[in-house]
């Protein structure tokens, strides 16, 4: 019964990945599309704007209530400071991957498979994560929450 379901994508047993009825289902693709990486019509630096977004947003928590500075009056600011840290770490390793893996100058046409839109990509993603996190701290520190 496991045979039936679980099949080499598209019949190619060489790609190296599987179908199965949850990873080739057509809701998780219609989910996979809405995700901004692989949304239609965003230019790299607005993809990157709004994943960072996304990620700094709700980085400042987990730093924030459980940090070592937790108990301290700079217990937010030092959540902010080590979400914004996080950011700036994964937007180098994002600019690394880029740096690595396309040439400098080559063309394609998925801005993703170039050097420069990846460099665009970890810009937005800086941006967005810094911003993301910083908002997240307003908002903390206007509803009180944060002594």
């Amino acid at each position: 019964m496991a045979q039936d379901m679980i099949k080499p994508y598209k019949g190619d047993p060489f790609v190296g990945h599987l179908s199965t009825p949850v990873s080739d289902s057509a809701l998780v693709r219609d989910y996979l599309s809405k995700l901004p990486i692989y949304r239609e019509g965003l230019t790299p630096k607005l993809r990157g704007r709004e994943i960072g977004m996304a990620h700094g947003y709700f980085l400042l928590g987990p730093f924030t209530a459980l940090g070592p500075l937790r108990d301290s009056n700079i217990g937010g600011l030092a959540g902010l400071a080590s979400a914004v840290a996080l950011v700036f770490i994964a937007k180098a390793g994002m600019r690394l991957y880029g740096i690595a893996t396309f040439p400098k100058g080559a063309k394609s046409d998925d801005p993703l498979m170039t050097y420069e839109g990846w460099a665009d990509l970890a810009k937005g993603f800086m941006i967005g994560g810094a911003g993301g996190a910083f908002f997240a701290f307003l908002i903390l520190q206007v509803l009180g929450f944060l002594g």
